[in-house]
């Protein structure tokens, strides 16, 4: 059945693939993005030609969420999917970040998902159906050094992912989460580092360490065994094909570093937890 599904981030990377993918599977898309007249407006063209919409949607601005999601609304009538896919990246020795860039991070990987979903549950919640799909990383469940940051906002991904998918639940509402690993996409490209570079210096060779392993990705990335960043797509797909409460709360996609385990073990203890509060009901979705 073909579904409206709302895509954060679309403008390239995995947001973009998604999108493609979800209209090529037969479901009505909306691609949000910044600057859809502006500077990504080749890229929203692109999309609209493959019969993919567009939407202008800052996920940093209350007003520009808001504004979008109305968009989406007045035209389809209804979301039955939102992937919250927007995000930044970051690496470097985590004391060399200015606190102004720790904000700006999370403003887009936190509270972003967080303003979208807020703009999307009334109208899920109204028809008591709906999908949301937040992208996540394996690290927000194992912890790479130089990436404490990055890490940090999605670590607290999993937290909301948790919290919301147990409150939305009796709502007729499900929340899953997918858990990319490193994929080539332009996210590395784009990445955040430390505004304080004096400090970075003076922490030796260790604060050559960042730089090494983004090289040392980038070069795993132009190989001929590079990983796909396609496998992210269609693990989405997937996910939007499968019925209603059959869905895995988590999708690890690609080299797990031991973030399926931590999932297998997190898993029943978060259960026990749900248990004891006496609110074992709502880890089903109704």
């Amino acid at each position: 059945m073909s579904k409206t599904i709302l895509i954060t981030g679309a403008s390239s990377g995995f947001g973009r693939d998604t999108a493609q993918t979800l209209r090529h599977a037969g479901h009505s898309v909306y691609a949000s993005m910044r600057g859809v007249q502006g500077k990504n407006r080749e890229a929203a063209e692109a999309l609209r030609n493959l019969g993919v919409k567009t939407v202008e949607l800052d996920v940093s601005d209350d007003t520009s969420v808001e504004a979008g999601v109305k968009t989406v609304l007045a035209e389809a009538g209804t979301i039955d999917v939102l992937v919250n896919n927007a995000g930044i990246a970051s690496a470097g020795v985590t004391e060399a970040f200015t606190t102004e860039q720790a904000k700006a991070i999370f403003d887009t990987n936190v509270i972003g998902l967080l303003r979208v979903t807020r703009a999307v549950l009334p109208s899920m919640r109204q028809k008591r159906d709906g999908l949301i799909i937040n992208i996540g990383s394996i690290l927000g469940r194992v912890t790479f050094p130089f990436v404490g940051i990055y890490g940090a906002s999605k670590f607290a991904v999993e937290a909301l992912t948790d919290s919301l998918r147990y409150e939305v639940s009796q709502l007729g509402v499900e929340v899953v989460e997918v858990q990319p690993s490193g994929y080539p996409t332009n996210f590395f490209a784009n990445i955040q580092t430390p505004a304080g570079i004096e400090v970075t210096e003076s922490y030796g060779e260790v604060g050559h360490i960042p730089d090494a392993m983004i090289t040392s990705l980038t070069s795993t990335f132009e190989s001929k065994d590079a990983p796909n960043p396609h496998d992210v797509a269609e693990a989405i797909v997937k996910l939007v094909r499968q019925a209603k409460g059959s869905r895995p709360v988590r999708t690890v996609v690609g080299a797990p570093f031991g973030s399926d385990q931590a999932n297998e073990d997190v898993a029943p203890v978060q259960s026990k937890v749900i248990e004891a509060l006496g609110l074992r009901h709502l880890e089903k979705v109704a």
